[in-house]
């Protein structure tokens, strides 16, 4: 290998010079291994969440199908949304998902029913509340049907 002195290899022979590769010269190679292994794991780890993702997906759909049919159940909520409320209290409080997102839009739901059966639909909090959380549920689960 022919080294001209302005190339960055080039080395000045002094006395008592240490004329070895410098230690950072290996640096690719020491470099590629830890590359890899992240490449890998790169490729590995979404591999993982997304199976996850899509158990949860799938739980959770069925958990909006069971929102869904719970919601269509009771009195029509346009002509007596006090009594449609109290029958969705018990039926939500019973529906259960590993999903916290959903688990927190369910106990709001049926807080809010609670609240605005307690009230006999007369509180604006109640009413705005119910609103609120069927909202969020229909956010979650779209055609869920939840309203007063």
């Amino acid at each position: 290998m022919i080294v001209s002195p302005a190339s960055p290899d080039a080395r000045v022979a002094r006395p008592g010079a240490d004329l070895r590769q410098p230690r950072h010269s290996h640096g690719w190679r020491a470099a590629a291994i830890p590359m890899a292994i992240c490449a890998g794991l790169a490729l590995a780890l979404p591999a993982c969440s997304s199976s996850g993702n899509a158990a949860l997906a799938a739980a959770s759909a069925k958990t909006c199908q069971q929102v869904g049919a719970v919601l269509s159940d009771g009195p029509d909520p346009t002509q007596d949304p006090v009594g449609y409320a109290e029958a969705q209290i018990l039926p939500l409080r019973q529906v259960h998902t590993s999903d916290s997102q959903l688990r927190t839009a369910i106990s709001r739901l049926a807080s809010s029913y609670a609240a605005f059966f307690a009230d006999n639909g007369k509180s604006e909090a109640a009413t705005s509340a119910v609103l609120a959380a069927a909202a969020y549920m229909n956010k979650l689960c779209p055609g869920a049907g939840a309203g007063t």
